[in-house]
Parts: C-alpha cells; sequence; structure tokens
C-alpha cells in the first residue's frame, strides 16, 4: 500500500539523514522524498511517499516521526483531498526529422522541450504520478538516453486547515 506523509521540520543540518534513518531502520521502503523550503522561515517541508503493508504501520510510524526533536507536524495525507505533483526530465533520442512527431507526442500532456541537441532533445513534464509515466511510455520507442524524476510532493487541498504561525526550534 502507497502511502504520502508530510512532515514540517526546522531546516537544519542532519534532520533529513534522521528521518530517513529511522525509516529506513525500521525496512520501510521510501519510493521516494522531496524536500524544501515552506511558506515559514527556516521552516521546511518534507514529503514521503512509502510502501507499508498495513494500515497500522502507518499510525506506528506518524508516532516515531512525532517523536523527533526537529519535527514540527506529521500528516498522512493519503485518504485526504491533496493537489500532487512530479516533475521530470527525459532526455529523448532524436534527429531533426522526429522533432516533430515528439512534439506532437508530448503536446497533449503539457509538456515542453527545454534542450535540443543534434541527437537528443529534453522533454520537461510535470504532472501526477501516472502522468509522467504515461509520457515516459510514449517516448520509449525513440529510445530515452536519461531519466531525472523529483518524486512525488503533495499537500492538502484548499479546503483541509493549514499550519501557520510555527516558530523553528532555537537553542538558547
Amino acid at each position: 500500500m502507497k502511502r504520502i506523509i508530510t512532515l514540517l521540520v526546522n531546516n537544519r543540518a542532519g534532520v533529513l539523514n534522521r528521518i530517513t534513518g529511522l525509516l529506513t531502520k525500521r525496512h520501510y521502503n521510501i519510493e521516494s522524498i522531496t524536500v524544501g523550503h515552506s511558506e515559514s522561515e527556516g521552516i521546511s517541508r518534507m514529503t514521503f511517499v512509502i510502501h507499508v503493508d498495513e494500515e497500522q504501520v502507518v499510525e506506528q510510524i506518524t508516532k516515531q516521526l512525532n517523536k523527533q526533536i526537529d519535527v514540527l507536524k506529521v500528516m498522512d495525507i493519503t485518504n485526504q483531498a491533496i493537489v500532487a505533483r512530479e516533475l521530470a526530465l527525459i532526455k529523448v533520442s532524436s534527429t531533426p526529422a522526429n522533432r516533430n512527431e515528439i512534439y506532437s507526442l508530448i503536446e497533449p500532456f503539457r509538456a515542453s522541450i527545454i534542450d535540443v541537441s543534434k541527437d537528443s532533445v529534453v522533454v520537461q513534464v510535470t504532472g501526477e504520478f501516472e502522468k509522467v509515466e504515461a509520457i515516459i511510455d510514449l517516448l520509449k520507442p525513440y529510445g530515452i538516453k536519461e531519466i531525472a524524476r523529483t518524486g512525488t510532493t503533495a499537500f492538502t487541498r484548499g479546503n483541509q486547515k493549514a499550519v501557520t504561525n510555527i516558530k523553528p526550534y532555537s537553542i538558547v
């Protein structure tokens, strides 16, 4: 069962290492991690996509993450109304003759070609996991040279209560 867990954490050295260490030590498979600054200074948002066998495991993970000193909030947002996206850069073999064909193929996905060389193009696509997988499958016959993906990043839709005015933990 795939679960999406988000965390708000103090933006400090070693926080990501401690959290991933906690998850891997307990043999939870992390499919993707995204981390970046949040709307509050000194606080980062982490999004983990993990595979678990049972619902009880998610509750256990949430409790363990909440015990970490720099973790401010943990949410399992899997079953909530969420906005989730992923970014992928896909380097595809191409010739001047088939570039228009590739462009026509990616246009319905709202993807774009962001780099062109004599033997390849780089396609940029954003969207849900399934959309990214679909465009990759369509581009495979042309010859995919490289793929770089961000993994899923997500948060709850507007009708969910947002966390605001969180002050970073400080050592005095």
